[in-house]
């Protein structure tokens, strides 16, 4: 075998190596992003029936309808999912505020809702 052929076939096993352990880096960390995500939904989930049980404004239904109608505002893709990611129930009504990702053929979008007056719309960030 000729030295140019033992270089080649060392680089190809290298770059292959790093393919490999590139692959098995990105799938830990989705795999670690997926659980978080799952964690902070469950959470959400679990805030939003702690202040349902509290006040009346925190329907589920509700939000979601306000969370559709305020991205449809901004964006005429279909939403596909809502996610519930963050629910602040703050003493009152006023300053009430929920978070949810909009997930759309196109990728996904954040939109906050703060309450007012009974109803939810569209807020700055949080």
């Amino acid at each position: 075998m000729s030295t140019l052929a033992i270089i080649i076939t060392i680089v190809v096993v290298v770059v292959l190596l790093l393919i490999v352990g590139g692959l098995i880096a990105i799938n830990r960390r989705w795999n670690r992003d997926e659980r978080e995500l799952r964690a902070s939904l469950q959470e959400a989930d679990e805030a939003l029936a702690l202040a349902r049980a509290a006040d009346n404004g925190w329907h589920r239904e509700t939000l979601e309808a306000a969370a559709r109608d305020a991205f449809a505002a901004r964006s005429p893709a279909a939403v596909r999912e809502l996610q519930l990611v963050k629910v602040v129930d703050m003493p009152g009504t006023e300053e009430d505020q929920a978070l949810f990702r909009v997930i759309t053929d196109a990728g996904s979008e954040e939109i906050l809702l703060a309450r007012e007056g009974g109803g939810w719309h569209a807020a700055e960030p949080l």
